[in-house]
């Protein structure tokens, strides 16, 4: 079945939309989503519309991190998923998305950036350890 990013046909109520109706086209299509774990470094290259790439990233255990105190950057490793708010069942998978917050070498650091559309992982530091 093809994953189509598009408005419904059928309103919350179940009722259909008078408006016309569009049907599948290529360019609406959507992909399954990256799910990015802990582990070594995997990217996956995809071909968007216009030609253009983006690098998927699947598998991923360094982080660039951002320390607010000192306001410096560092790259740290990751050791594991404390919290995802856009899914409870992602902290016992180990997946990371926008927003989570991860374990990291030097803290608790909250991820500002989608891995599955970038291929990298950009974090700011919460908590020192």
């Amino acid at each position: 079945m093809v994953i189509i990013q598009s408005k419904s046909k059928r309103k919350p109520s179940g009722a259909r939309y008078k408006a016309k109706i569009i049907k599948k086209r290529q360019s609406l299509i959507g992909r399954q989503p990256a799910y990015t774990k802990i582990g070594e470094k995997r990217i996956q290259k995809i071909r968007t519309r216009g030609g253009g790439q983006k690098n998927r990233a699947l598998l991923i255990n360094k982080v660039n991190l951002y320390d607010p105190t000192t306001k410096k950057h560092y790259v740290a490793e990751i050791k594991n998923v404390i919290d995802n708010t856009a899914d409870k069942n992602f902290i016992r998978r180990k997946i990371m998305t926008k927003g989570a917050i991860i374990e990291t070498s030097m803290g608790n650091a909250k991820i500002t950036n989608r891995p599955g559309q970038d291929g990298i992982i950009n974090a700011i530091l919460i908590q020192k350890q």
